[in-house]
């Protein structure tokens, strides 16, 4: 009878947790050379601030918000301007691929730091 109970709270449990977080299928080697092909770490590092936030902190400022994954997007496939950790302002560079599984594997790698 416990099974019976237990079963559909695990259920309901486990959909929360996936749809709290971005999907953990993604292939981090591929992310992190993207990452690099583009000198993203010149300005970001996974867990410290350098020039620009990093993952981590990004990560942590789209959590949980709908529209996480668009507005990632933009800010690495569209030119703009962003303003750096001390206060200076410098155009953001687009990223050398259209490839949108190449673009959402970076995403995903990003969110999920």
């Amino acid at each position: 009878m416990k099974q019976a109970v237990l079963a559909p709270v695990v259920l309901l449990l486990s959909a929360a947790l996936l749809a709290s977080s971005p999907a953990r299928a993604f292939d981090q080697d591929a992310a992190k050379a993207v990452a690099k092909r583009n000198d993203c770490f010149k300005c970001h590092a996974i867990d410290k601030s350098k020039k620009g936030p990093s993952f981590q902190k990004i990560a942590e400022k789209y959590k949980g918000k709908p529209d996480a994954e668009s507005k990632l997007s933009d800010q690495i496939t569209k030119l703009h301007m962003v303003k750096l950790e001390d206060g200076t302002a410098a155009e953001h560079k687009v990223i050398d691929t259209k490839d949108p599984q190449e673009i959402k594997n970076l995403l995903d790698w990003i969110r999920a730091q």
